[in-house]
């Protein structure tokens, strides 16, 4: 392969390397928050045990509280150590019903009032490997080294937000993102890395719907 050849290679990757993305929401209740209001984001556990990836969820907390329309958000570790050890994975509510329930503890009402938490925002799923190709070798010598080839693999970021309302412990609706990302390592003597951001762009993608959602109503 020629130099010109790799060029127009690694040109053509870049130019193709990107993420799709899906983003739905399903209202069934109307929202909006009040001055002094706020929000915290919670793992949705798993039935097998696992839980959304903490990375996700503290990218998601930093951005509903930035930029445009930003929300106040109660970190998850702090909301979950003033109601301990009901927020706990094996007690937190799995449904509504629960809440409700919860709620009439006493102490529970006066806690999440003194943060100011109006609504819960449950995070399920998370971000995988869907299929890879390609191969890449590398060797060294006397002369000196490199690796060629091109790789390739396509992750998958699937993740639906539940949001609750505490106030009226009732769910108003979720926010589900769909982001597929095809990453590429073409290899001419220099592996050069281009990368789909598929998580990254997936919370970045669910902060902005959940702000819209929370903030505004089926009119927004």
């Amino acid at each position: 392969m020629t130099v010109s050849n790799a060029l127009t290679m690694i040109l053509v990757v870049a130019i193709s390397g990107c993420v799709t993305a899906v983003i739905e929401d399903a209202r069934e209740q109307p929202t909006g928050l009040l001055e002094g209001e706020t929000v915290v984001v919670m793992a949705k556990s798993y039935h097998q045990g696992n839980e959304t990836e903490t990375d996700y969820i503290r990218c998601v907390e930093k951005a509903l509280g930035r930029g445009s329309g930003a929300l106040n958000v109660v970190p998850n570790q702090q909301f979950v150590d003033n109601l301990f050890p009901w927020f706990e994975p094996r007690t937190a509510p799995a449904d509504t019903k629960g809440l409700a329930q919860l709620m009439e503890r006493p102490g529970i009402p006066e806690a999440v009032r003194d943060m100011g938490v109006r609504y819960i925002v449950w995070l399920d799923g998370d971000t995988s490997r869907v299929t890879q190709g390609g191969s890449l070798s590398c060797a060294a010598g006397p002369g000196g080294g490199g690796c060629f080839g091109f790789a390739w693999w396509t992750d998958a970021a699937d993740y639906e937000a539940s949001i609750w309302d505490l106030g009226d412990s009732a769910a108003v609706g979720t926010v589900t993102v769909d982001y597929s990302g095809t990453s590429f390592l073409p290899a001419l003597v220099i592996p050069i890395p281009l990368i789909a951001r598929t998580q990254s762009k997936a919370c970045s993608g669910l902060a902005k719907q959940l702000k819209l959602f929370i903030v505004g109503d089926d009119a927004t």
